[in-house]
């Protein structure tokens, strides 16, 4: 698709700390590092969803159905606090978006119908959604802004034995061609 796009995966985690969201969604939407897309975490509302499976012990593909949803509630968020960030539930929303200079917000409800190459397990989060986003639209950089500090040059394996990614992220790491980036909270840029 775009030899610039970056797909930005912004931890639902940040939304504990307002002013560091801020900032990172003002930086998205400003485009100082160039066109991207973001890709909510589910945040606050995926842990209730984890919390009420436990509790009622529904299946694993509905709680992965209503964690696409918590995205799709954080998309909202993020679009409420940075107005210039445009929710696209569709690549063709996404490159409209785009095409009018602006930066879309995925919601991946289009997921809730399933996919191929997406497990419906919690070994797939939003780390992993944005990989295979970014494998999906051909971007060459897979950002993942996140609340935790993030050590540096570790594998996609030891980030996910450390609890920072998914289980499944090392296995769409590995298809994906990009560069993957992490973001801590040190991080002195928090954009693309």
């Amino acid at each position: 698709m775009s030899s610039e796009l970056a797909v930005v995966k912004v931890g639902g985690s940040l939304l504990s700390d307002a002013p560091r969201l801020r900032g990172v969604l003002a930086g998205l939407a400003d485009g100082r590092d160039g066109p991207c897309v973001v890709v909510p975490g589910g945040g606050p509302f995926a842990e209730a969803v984890r919390t009420s499976q436990a509790a009622l012990g529904f299946g694993d593909a509905l709680a992965h159905r209503l964690a696409l949803d918590a995205m799709g509630r954080v998309a909202e968020i993020f679009s409420e606090l940075e107005p210039r960030l445009r929710i696209a539930t569709t690549g063709d929303a996404a490159w409209a978006i785009l095409a009018r200079g602006g930066v879309p917000v995925w919601d991946p409800v289009i997921l809730k119908a399933g996919h191929p190459d997406i497990p419906e397990t919690w070994a797939v989060t939003s780390d992993s959604l944005a990989v295979w986003l970014a494998t999906h639209w051909r971007a060459p950089r897979c950002v993942l802004v996140k609340s935790a500090l993030v050590p540096i040059g570790v594998q996609p394996e030891d980030l996910a034995r450390l609890g920072l990614v998914d289980a499944a992220f090392p296995a769409f790491a590995a298809r994906y061609a990009g560069a993957i980036v992490l973001r801590g909270p040190s991080d002195m840029r928090d954009a693309a």
